[in-house]
């Protein structure tokens, strides 16, 4: 007769785990909202929330949209599509590589730079709030910042690893 393998139960997830995840996809959503209120405000009504993330994450550097995928910011077809209305919209200017025919390049214009100035003024306003009115200290922040991107490891290995 053989015997019944004795399986552990599997444990469940801890409910402050579980309770991390929700925030971390609420406080994207919320970032998005947030951004959206500031373009709303500004009358920047041709561009959405991820464009304008978009355009500020590009700053003053010359990147192509691989680059920009590869730091983790973007989907690869959101990256692509949005690229193209930023183009369109000009807030962006775009080059073939000299060296790489296939690669594009882009670049801010003088309107993506004044987005970005946009959300420079609304980040220093919030920063300059969050302890006042978020009861966020700022002297927080850096063990915040240190767990996410710990967290942001870990799933990033899971991934790679297959974990």
């Amino acid at each position: 007769m053989a015997m019944a393998e004795s399986v552990a139960p599997e444990a469940a997830p801890s409910s402050d785990y579980l309770e991390l995840l929700q925030l971390v996809e609420r406080l994207h959503r919320q970032l998005l909202d947030v951004v959206k209120d500031e373009l709303d405000r500004e009358g920047l009504d041709d561009l959405n929330s991820v464009q304008a993330l978009l355009l500020f994450n590009i700053g003053d550097q010359e990147l192509t949209a691989g680059e920009l995928r590869t730091r983790g910011h973007y989907l690869g077809s959101n990256v692509s599509y949005n690229l193209k209305k930023l183009v369109d919209a000009g807030y962006i200017r775009h080059q073939r590589s000299a060296v790489d025919r296939r690669s594009v390049r882009v670049s801010l214009t003088e309107g993506g730079h004044a987005v970005c100035s946009h959300l420079n003024a609304l980040f220093e306003r919030q920063g300059t709030s969050l302890a006042p009115v978020g009861g966020v200290e700022v002297e927080q922040l850096p063990a915040m910042n240190t767990a996410l991107a710990r967290i942001e490891r870990f799933w990033a290995d899971h991934i790679r690893f297959r974990m």
